[in-house]
């Protein structure tokens, strides 16, 4: 089935001048994007409206890396998903990480494909499970670089469909510019080690606004536990001593502004 007839909505009249500027105008628009949180936020709105369901930035994992999570910059991608991926050491079984240090062309790759390919150990079974409880068929895969020559991919994962070749370029495009973008304001692979999930930075967001953890509690839909369960995690992961630090530390790694 090809793209179209699988996502008429979003690939006609779901995707418009206001969903997403077209014809090159979204170089500007990520021009404008300050924050690593703003990012998100555009690239979010990219997933949805071609389709995807959810995305991974990250840098080229080296041979000798173990975890993806270490390698990742942005991603909305399922905590637990990522973990699970991680806890397999799945990493050393990506038939998407191995195309990506052997070329600069996008490619696509099917769930149904990899799960074919021998040399995966038997618990990988779990991880593809929850790869299709999670609607994720396919992973599309960008190549990028930055200015220095760093290089990395925007991966964007959902139903299993033909990209036209208008849509799969207007793509190549936008990874690029969002890749730049995020060395240019300051890009976790070359300040520091350290990768914060959507929700911690949500979370620091909210608190630099002056918000309590109840009241952050309410606008993101979270109790108050998990409110302060996020923002002790995130404190540590900054290696803060309490949250008013980590706000600062976060806005100069530019998470948050």
């Amino acid at each position: 089935m090809s793209w179209n007839a699988r996502m008429p909505d979003t690939m006609t009249t779901g995707m418009t001048d206001v969903d997403l500027p077209r014809g090159g105008d979204f170089a500007s628009e990520i021009a404008r994007l300050e924050t690593q949180f703003d990012i998100i936020r555009y690239m979010r709105r990219v997933t949805h409206i071609f389709g995807f369901k959810t995305f991974l930035i990250c840098s080229i994992p080296p041979v000798d890396m173990e975890r993806l999570s270490a390698a990742t910059v942005i991603s909305n991608m399922p905590a637990e998903l990522l973990n699970k991926y991680d806890s397999l050491s799945m990493l050393r079984f990506s038939t998407g990480v191995r195309r990506l240090r052997e070329t600069t062309t996008p490619f696509q790759i099917a769930l149904a494909d990899w799960e074919k390919e021998g040399g995966k150990p038997v618990s990988a079974a779990d991880y593809i499970a929850m790869l299709r409880e999670n609607g994720i068929f396919q992973a599309n895969y960008f190549p990028v670089h930055d200015a220095e020559g760093g290089r990395g991919a925007v991966i964007l994962m959902g139903p299993q469909a033909d990209l036209p070749m208008t849509a799969a370029m207007e793509l190549q495009m936008i990874a690029i510019h969002v890749y730049n973008r995020l060395a240019e304001i300051g890009s976790v692979w070359k300040n520091s080690s350290t990768t914060l999930s959507e929700r911690e930075i949500q979370c620091l967001s909210w608190t630099a606004a002056g918000k309590t953890s109840a009241e952050i509690a309410g606008i993101l839909g979270l109790s108050e536990h998990t409110v302060n369960h996020y923002l002790n995690h995130v404190t540590k992961k900054l290696d803060a001593v309490n949250r008013t630090q980590a706000v600062v530390k976060a806005m100069k790694k530019g998470y948050i502004s």
